[in-house]
């Protein structure tokens, strides 16, 4: 595909590599700009069907070093820690269950790039986690490299987001009643476990009846008013406060009658909410998504193609766990299968990223930053009545 690609497979295996990530472009728009810096500057961009055409074909590889920085700094040095990004090359229009085998034999294929290159960690991206969940031993033969869906980080990303939210608007999240759509799934329970106790209500809604019944007990014993529905749209007018972590292959979801006030945390990769729901006047925000403030940088320049947000060196929470836990120089399988994400694990995991400058990201949405004079490294735990901002103030590193 050009000079990139075919350099970062023949290097490989040379260069040492801290961690990989193994991620997918959630849409053909964000597919056919990978490909176009793959080909290079000098080469015409393809249209749009010969894309969707050739993409199928492409197999897993790494497509670019990634370095990232750390606050810390050791005998003047800033602690650094360098990895690849691999992409399994999923088409965005094949994400539904028919094509689950192929996506995990993917998913390996992409696994064994990571082995192969010697990573010592590895995050698991977007659906790639969703694929491999709960299923380690289908991946290849490790030989040294361990594994993370990297959601406990992610979930730390997304209460941090709703208690900043909160903040934002002068709510209080203790008198909330929350919404939890996927609720079963690892994200959706870790985010039950961490909020649960500090709302007034909570209401879970998924597909599996079973795992509902189950999560719900969990969270009752522990005396949380506690309410499940399969039914999405009988919910919908009485939260709140809305998490949308299912995992859909496109952005689909539609809540039905949502209160006109509510705070609504669309998680999701793809993104859960279809552009066509109608929310009124909820303040919606892409959440589950982290800030490196030690900096970030990618050979060849892919900037605003593989993190195509509004603000500097922004990424997903899956992701930035293994950037965090190789800058830690804790190379462990720290988030593994369902409902293994609880609030201890969640602070753990929090404090290991803040202590290498790894933060919630700046609150956005379809239409751009929600937020103005609440820095990156806002810590929500600071103030528990969620109920004004916090008063504390950082200078920011932008």
């Amino acid at each position: 595909m050009g000079y990139s690609a075919t350099s970062l497979t023949r290097r490989g295996a040379t260069i040492d590599v801290d961690f990989a990530l193994i991620g997918h472009q959630e849409s053909w728009r964000a597919a056919a700009d990978v490909l176009a810096v793959l080909r290079g500057p000098e080469r015409t961009p393809l249209p749009d069907d010969e894309i969707k055409d050739i993409l199928p074909w492409i197999p897993p590889r790494a497509v670019c070093h990634v370095d990232v920085g750390s606050i810390v700094r050791s005998k003047s040095e800033v602690a650094r820690s360098r990895g690849l990004y691999i992409d399994s090359f999923i088409p965005p229009g094949r994400l539904e269950a028919a094509y689950v085998h192929e996506n995990i034999a993917r998913v390996r294929k992409a696994a064994a790039c990571a082995i192969q290159a010697g990573a010592k960690i590895v995050s698991l991206g977007g659906f790639s986690s969703i694929l491999i969940e709960g299923n380690f031993d289908q991946l290849p033969e490790r030989r040294g490299t361990v594994f993370t869906t990297g959601n406990t980080l992610t979930v730390a990303f997304i209460v941090q987001g709703i208690q900043k939210m909160c903040a934002l608007e002068g709510r209080n999240l203790r008198r909330s009643t929350l919404l939890i759509v996927g609720a079963t799934g690892d994200v959706g329970s870790g985010c039950a476990r961490c909020l649960a106790p500090i709302v007034r209500r909570v209401l879970l809604s998924a597909r599996n009846v079973e795992r509902l019944h189950k999560l719900a007990a969990e969270l009752q014993a522990d005396g949380v008013q506690v309410e499940i529905a399969t039914d999405l749209q009988r919910f919908s007018a009485e939260a709140d406060v809305v998490i949308c972590a299912a995992s859909l292959a496109s952005p689909s979801l539609l809540l039905g009658r949502i209160a006109s006030d509510a705070i609504v945390c669309d998680a999701g990769y793809p993104k859960n909410l279809s552009p066509t729901a109608e929310m009124l006047d909820a303040k919606v925000f892409f959440g589950g998504l982290g800030q490196i403030t030690g900096g970030m940088k990618f050979t060849p320049d892919f900037h605003g193609v593989l993190n195509r947000h509004p603000f500097p060196d922004v990424v997903h929470g899956c992701l930035l766990e293994g950037m965090a836990l190789a800058l830690e120089h804790r190379f462990e399988p720290f988030s593994q299968g369902r409902g293994l994400i609880t609030p201890k694990r969640v602070g753990e995991i929090e404090t290991i990223a803040a202590r290498h400058g790894i933060y919630l990201a700046p609150l956005y949405n379809a239409d751009g930053p929600l937020e103005h004079g609440l820095d990156a490294r806002w810590n929500s735990r600071e103030n528990e009545s969620m109920g004004e901002r916090p008063s504390r103030t950082v200078e920011s590193f932008f």
